[in-house]
């Protein structure tokens, strides 16, 4: 079935900008076709959560889903984010550009910080984005609390707070993207943090093993990807 998203809130950009902040406020794009995407990474090489470098994910906007310039995500590899050796993503397009890194295991997924250009942000400890491989079940939850420390680069911004988190899987579904169905996980995501509200407070991610984030919690959908493996 297909299954369609709200469209996304038009927020204001500001030094302390986090991810769904950053994507709303960009200025409008260009109308490009977006290039075909090519295998590079075999299916035996795909992990449960997708972590190969080289791996790159396409979204667009609900209701974008033709010829709009793309956001493009991809695995950089290992990186050192502080002291700490994490994978590192890049989510760049519209204006947005921005590193996280992220420690990524069979037990989950965990946020410990990103970049942006002149700012970082650090959680400590790691926000858990994903459970366990074996733990996915519908009705599942998790939660938890990161102290939360935001810097710039030249020592001019530095903000300190909470943020608590709490995730539930609220189903399990088929949906249709761009031509292209997907099994995915529904997980309901709420947030509130002591910096301000800079997360939005409710968002609902879909997640698809083996292949990655067909929803994300900016509200982007997936259309294409650089490598096979779990789903068409």
């Amino acid at each position: 079935m297909t299954v369609r998203c709200p469209a996304l809130p038009r927020l204001a950009c500001g030094l302390l900008i986090f991810p769904a902040l950053l994507l709303g406020a960009c200025a409008p794009a260009q109308q490009t076709q977006q290039a075909p995407l090519t295998a590079t990474t075999a299916v035996s090489q795909v992990s449960f959560y997708p972590s190969q470098a080289g791996q790159s994910w396409t979204y667009l906007p609900d209701g974008d889903t033709v010829g709009g310039a793309p956001y493009t995500l991809k695995e950089l590899g290992p990186a050192v984010f502080g002291s700490v050796q994490a994978q590192a993503f890049t989510l760049t397009g519209r204006g947005a550009e921005q590193t996280s890194y992220r420690l990524i295991s069979a037990n989950g997924v965990q946020l410990i910080g990103f970049r942006k250009p002149g700012l970082s942000v650090q959680l400590d400890p790691p926000w858990l984005e994903r459970p366990a491989e074996t733990a996915w079940k519908v009705g599942l939850s998790w939660q938890g609390e990161s102290g939360i420390k935001v810097q710039s680069d030249d020592g001019r911004t530095n903000v300190s707070g909470k943020v608590n988190y709490s995730y539930r899987v609220l189903d399990q579904r088929t949906v249709s993207i761009a031509g292209r169905s997907y099994s995915v996980w529904v997980v309901s995501r709420q947030i509130t943090d002591t910096v301000g509200g800079l997360f939005p407070a409710s968002q609902e991610e879909w997640f698809s093993p083996y292949v990655g984030d067909v929803r994300t919690a900016e509200g982007l959908l997936l259309t294409g990807r650089n490598f096979s493996g779990g789903q068409p």
